[in-house]
Formats: structure tokens, sequence, C-alpha cells
């Protein structure tokens, strides 16, 4: 294999024996730009050897570059500033941008932290064993689930970040402003889906604790006939989380009243193994582009977009829980993304 030193030797033999560039290209020994460039340099300096590069020196080695690293996953909280000082203590002098610079070179930028529901050791214990249960269901084994639970709409609280394209002068002018209060109302929802489409959806009384008794109201008259017209005299399983009202007496009596069959056990704070959870956010981004300004259109939007959810979006929701469950177990019980 040709080193570069021959290379470069060789191109200026030839242009030492009258060849032009032109020439010298058509050997395909380098590329025509390389083939100028190094004719250029020989006529510069009357040498072979190649310039160094023009630029300040690099401020830190390879392996003071390692401990920037290290330091920055040992707190991946610490600011460019205080790595800068940190590594200043480590004989390198640079600044919180070349510390940037660094890290940015490592794939490491700057994101806000995930918010994801803290998991205790039984927490990850009680996933595990969920996820090695049904491990080896398919996506036709999760369309014979209908899942389940609860979740707040708030007036004026944009769901996920909102953002707006302005210009740098722009940004308390009225299109680009996100009204804000200080004590948004709220209303509570619940809601279920199967591979077979939407539920239907329950309003919760205002100031009304969803207690045993009101949750036995909604698997009653709501849940049922749900049940009947997705399922008919088809045996499916129902899904809940672990809320104590869920868990009372009364409704495990009920449910075995009604020759229901639970999925689970279900582990507790575990949202990324519920895909309503992917059906609240895809609700909520669509209620929140309607805008609504006051308590009743919030819930005629809440209701409209519920019903406008096709069978198309909770069909391919139930089709990704066996890479759920797949992610989950690979990730030993901790979080996932959903």
């Amino acid at each position: 294999m040709v080193t570069c030193k021959e290379m470069h030797a060789v191109v200026i033999a030839l242009h030492k024996k009258g060849f032009t560039g032109k020439d010298i290209d058509t050997s395909k020994i380098a590329p025509k730009s390389t083939i100028y460039r190094i004719i250029k340099n020989f006529k510069e300096s009357g040498s072979i050897v190649v310039k160094k590069a023009s630029g300040h020196p690099r401020k830190s080695s390879k392996c003071q570059d390692r401990l920037l690293k290290l330091i920055q996953l040992r707190d991946r909280g610490t600011t460019s500033t205080e790595l800068a000082q940190e590594w200043q203590q480590a004989g390198v002098s640079a600044s919180a941008c070349t510390v940037r610079q660094r890290l940015l070179e490592d794939g490491l930028v700057s994101r806000r932290a995930a918010k994801k529901p803290l998991l205790s050791r039984k927490n990850i214990r009680d996933r595990l064993i969920f996820c090695k249960r049904y491990r080896d269901w398919t996506a036709e084994d999760w369309g014979k689930v209908i899942f389940s639970d609860e979740s707040p709409f708030r007036l004026f609280g944009a769901f996920g970040k909102t953002l707006v394209r302005r210009r740098q002068v722009e940004r308390y002018h009225q299109s680009c402003v996100m009204p804000t209060v200080k004590h948004p109302e709220t209303i509570h929802v619940w809601g279920s889906f199967s591979a077979k489409g939407v539920g239907s959806l329950t309003i919760l009384p205002k100031n009304t604790a969803t207690n045993k008794e009101w949750y036995q109201h909604i698997l009653r008259e709501e849940l049922l006939p749900t049940i009947q017209e997705q399922f008919g005299d088809e045996q499916c399983l129902f899904q809940h989380d672990g809320a104590p009202c869920h868990k009372a007496k009364v409704i495990t009596k009920w449910l075995g009243e009604q020759n229901m069959d639970i999925l689970g056990p279900w582990s507790g704070n575990s949202p990324d193994l519920n895909p309503i959870e992917s059906l609240w956010s895809i609700h909520k981004r669509q209620v929140d582009k309607q805008k609504p300004t006051n308590s009743d259109k919030l819930q005629a939007f809440i209701m409209q977009e519920w019903a406008a959810i096709s069978q198309d979006v909770a069909q391919k929701l139930i089709d990704s829980m066996p890479g759920w469950i797949a992610e989950v177990f690979k990730k030993k019980g901790q979080h996932c993304k959903y």
C-alpha cells in the first residue's frame, strides 16, 4: 500500500519531469485537488513535506479528553463552567466553550433530564416479573387486552413544550406568548381502549375523589358496555393499575362476579408498560391544538378529540407492546422511552 509520503514523492517527481497537474490526474494516483495542493506546496516551500495545519494547537491531549468525559459521566448535571474548573485541576486551562466542544465530539450534549416515576427495588423486580410473564406474547395476544387509566387535562396548561418561531425582539409579542394561570382548572377523565379502538371516555365530577364506589360505577356503566361492543362474547383481559380504589375488596369481588380476567399483577410506577399513556399523549396534543379558553370548551374538545382517534392508531399502539416488553426486559426493569 502506498504511503502518503510516497504518494507525495511520486507527484513531485512527475511534476519535475514536466508533467502538469492535469497529466498527473490521469494516473489516478490521488484526487485532483490533492495533486494540485501538493504541487502548490512544493513551489512555495521546495519540500514535499505537507505544512502543518495553521491555528492554535489543541489545548488537551486524548488522555485529558477522556478524563473530562469521565468527570461528566460521574455527575451528568455538572455544568460546563464547573467542568472547566475541575479540568483545570488536572492541568488543562480551557474555557467552558472548549469543554462543550470536547464533550460534543463524544456525542455528549446538554438536554433537559427526562422526568420519570421513581422506581423502587420492588418496582423493578415487579416489572421484570411482568415482562418475563408476557415476553412471549404476540401483538395478536395483546389485541385481546383492554387497557384503562385516569388522566388530567389542564386549562391553559399546554401538554409538552410549546414552540414558536419568532424574531429576537418578539419574545413578548402576543402571538409568541403562552398564557398561564396560577391555578389552572383541571378536568380528570377515565378512559379505556383496545386494538379494536377507543372505548367510552368519562369526565369525572369536579371535586369528587375516585373512591371504590365511584370506580365500581365506572366499571359497570362504562367498561362493561365497551367490552360488549368491542369483544361481544369473545374472552378478553382487563388492565388497570394498582391504585387503592382499584385494589379494594369490593372491586376485586365485583370483577370476579363478572368473570373478568385481569392482566397482571401490574407493577407500580410503570406507565411505559401501558400503551394508553401514549394514547393520552396523542389525545392531549390534539386537545391543545384547539386552544380551549374555558372549562366548557375544554370538556367539549376532550370528548371531540377522543372520538376522532382512529382504530388504526389504537391498533399500532397495541402492536408496539411486544417491543416495549422486550425493551424493559433488556434494560433489566429500568425505564424505557414510550
